[in-house]
């Protein structure tokens, strides 16, 4: 048997500054975040689809919209943790993986620093 990737794509707005970061990152700067997630699974419902785009995008804009127009660094867990890239897209992976359907799975999370920069964590 197969499996199925879907992807969807999101973004929000935010501020931030890594902590202990030796350059102008240190600094309170924003970005504009573009965040990919793809779900994978083997299982079709009855009526033939892995996992609904559209929930898979209410679920990736349920998690984003507590970081959109804030400072990240006052979310938790961003207040003792660096929010770099990549805590950014591993925080984002577990909080998904909690929210998804069981038949699916979390399989990457890109996040988008800027139209040239981007990280990927698959867990």
């Amino acid at each position: 048997m197969g499996t199925y990737e879907l992807t969807v794509k999101g973004h929000f707005d935010a501020a931030h500054h890594l902590y202990g970061y030796p350059g102008e990152c240190r600094n309170l700067h924003g970005h504009t975040w573009d965040v990919e997630v793809t779900v994978a699974g083997s299982e079709l419902d009855e009526i033939g689809i892995v996992y609904d785009f559209k929930t898979l995008k209410e679920d990736l804009s349920s998690v984003l919209s507590q970081y959109d127009h804030v400072l990240i660094n006052d979310v938790t867990p961003f207040d003792a943790l660096s929010p770099t890239a990549e805590n950014l897209a591993r925080v984002i992976c577990e909080k998904l993986q909690e929210t998804v359907d069981s038949r699916v799975r979390v399989v990457e999370v890109v996040v988008w620093e800027s139209p040239i920069a981007r990280l990927v964590y698959r867990p």
